[in-house]
């Protein structure tokens, strides 16, 4: 499976898709990038006159960079329009900011994928090289 068949059969749309490329993927792991839009609606209102990208969009960037994307490949061709992706658990230490327009990288390192369950190690880095958050996220892809 290519890069560009991975991130088209990712199951999000504008605004909620958070992946903008992949930079390299293998049974092992994956890296691939995405860069906040000054435009997205939650910075409205996450913080009044200091927008601040949300826990939670962080750790969705992650999980679709690092887990989703890493499990389509995975699967390869088993993955389909039917198959079922779910968050199961997530562990993430958030250490500095991101703000509008800032790029950030995700790296993915497979702990364990069986009987549908991938796990990971991933870590989000800014474009200074800063480490921004980093944990482990879980997830069932069937």
């Amino acid at each position: 499976m290519t890069i560009a068949e991975i991130i088209s059969s990712l199951p999000y749309a504008k605004p909620f898709l958070f992946v903008d490329e992949l930079i390299r993927i293998n049974e092992n792991g994956v890296e691939g990038s995405y860069t906040f839009d000054e435009n997205l609606d939650f910075y409205k209102g996450h913080f009044k006159d200091n927008p601040v990208t949300p826990g939670v969009i962080l750790t969705e960037v992650m999980a679709q960079i690092g887990v989703v994307c890493l499990g389509i490949y995975l699967l390869n061709n088993e993955f389909t329009k039917n198959s079922v992706i779910a968050l199961t658990s997530s562990e993430i230490e958030f250490i500095k900011p991101v703000y509008p327009n800032e790029k950030v990288t995700v790296i993915s390192e497979k702990m364990y994928f069986r009987f549908g369950k991938l796990k990971c190690q991933v870590k989000m880095i800014n474009d200074k090289g800063e480490e921004v958050c980093k944990g482990i996220i879980a997830g069932i892809i069937k």
